[in-house]
């Protein structure tokens, strides 16, 4: 006797439920689930606070660090950075040319220089015009590190002539030398006229003179002259070269170059050392165009107090802080806790807004590092792990059950 229609249908159906029951159940209770959702908080990831250098805005300034490179970090520059007449800021470009030419080193004083005729018309001239000058007499020998010596040091304007006629065979010379090398450098807003600095056409801007700074202090040479003490002889002689530069020493400022002329009015280059913690940076600074000397010197150390507040350690990460919050599709939420907290030396650098990454999941135990916390500040990058606050747990079978399309979009995402 045949089964009734009916019957057939009733066994079809039963047979596709149990097949169904059989194959949905395993792959909903046993399919992968779907990943958390990250959501950052953006008010405790935005960036730190860093200090800003505050400088004159009437006169032309700039601060730098110096990087590993010797190469000058700007940090902050005031004013229209337009070339003008940068006085015996020039002779920064002398001396460097000049090292460049005809290095020194350290055991070497170079060869001798015989004062002719030509240099001591020089001293004569610029002394009676009332511009530095250092004595000498005509055959007078000085080494080549004396006369660096006294441009550099003693701001010497017939030591400038005659170390560009020594070097080059004339100051035309030199100055056609001096300006190809600025080119080289990049100094693209500093020309030079003269070896001295005295004629109005030396121009530049603040802020490349704080890369001249910068190379002036990467010179084993001249940053010897600088860091010594400067008035005693060297080895070989026994010539005094004063120190006519110094300025405001007694606030741990080592002037690199200080000058007054009529065009340029006071130009003032300087380096400090600046500490935070155990870590040291040299910072360069340099104004031009300052009248008087009252306002100066409390701009000058306002500047090395500004760029000082800078070096200090900032909160970058905060330990035990929430960077953000996990949440899963069945309602568990857990905070993205920092494990550690990190503080960092600005130095000047401004800190970007915290960077956080969280690797894919779908559940976790309490405490698990689920990812990372990062905030650079200039090239530098400080990290924290970032943990869970509580569990993401198995939604359990109800919800696996009676969420097929979320499971399902899970597996086809590749969650498996």
């Amino acid at each position: 006797m045949s089964p009734s229609p009916g019957r057939v249908i009733g066994i079809a159906v039963g047979a596709l439920a149990i097949l169904g029951i059989g194959v949905y159940g395993p792959a909903m209770l046993l399919g992968p689930l779907p990943d958390v959702q990250v959501r950052v908080d953006t008010a405790q990831a935005s960036a730190p606070a860093t200090t800003s250098v505050v400088l004159p805005a009437d006169d032309a300034s700039a601060v730098a660090f110096i990087e590993d490179d010797g190469q000058a970090a700007l940090v902050a520059a005031s004013a229209d950075d337009e070339a003008a007449p940068i006085g015996g800021a020039a002779k920064l470009v002398t001396a460097l040319v000049v090292l460049d030419t005809l290095p020194l080193t350290a055991d070497d004083d170079g060869p001798d220089i015989r004062i002719g005729p030509e240099d001591y018309t020089d001293y004569l001239r610029y002394s009676a015009e009332g511009s530095r000058t250092v004595q000498v007499s005509p055959g007078d020998s000085w080494t080549e590190r004396d006369v660096v010596r006294a441009v550099l040091l003693a701001s010497s304007n017939n030591h400038a002539d005659t170390l560009a006629r020594w070097a080059f065979g004339s100051v035309d010379a030199y100055v056609t030398t001096a300006n190809e090398w600025l080119d080289e450098q990049g100094l693209t807003s500093t020309s030079v006229a003269d070896a001295t600095g005295l004629s109005g056409d030396n121009v530049g801007t603040a802020t490349e003179l704080t890369r001249l700074a910068g190379l002036a202090l990467a010179e084993p040479t001249l940053a010897a002259m600088l860091e010594g003490d400067s008035g005693a002889p060297t080895p070989s002689d026994d010539r005094r070269i004063p120190d006519a530069i110094a300025h405001l020493g007694d606030e741990g400022i080592r002037a690199i170059s200080r000058s007054f002329t009529d065009e340029a009015a006071i130009t003032f280059v300087w380096t400090a050392e600046l500490r935070s913690g155990d870590e040291r940076r040299t910072m360069v600074g340099a104004m031009t165009g300052v009248d008087d000397y009252d306002t100066l010197d409390p701009a000058v150390i306002a500047a090395v107090e500004g760029m000082q507040a800078a070096s200090e350690p900032i909160e970058v990460i905060a330990a035990g802080a929430s960077y953000g919050e996990v949440t899963s599709a069945w309602g568990d939420r857990a905070q993205l806790i920092a494990t550690a907290g990190r503080t960092d030396a600005a130095f000047g650098a401004v800190a970007e807004d915290a960077s956080v990454d969280v690797e894919p999941f779908t559940t976790s135990p309490v405490g698990r590092q689920v990812g990372t916390v990062t905030v650079a500040i200039g090239e530098r990058e400080v990290s924290s792990a970032l943990e869970l606050d509580r569990a993401i747990t198995d939604p359990g079978p109800i919800w696996r059950l009676t969420h097929p399309g979320l499971l399902i979009g899970a597996f086809l995402d590749g969650n498996a």
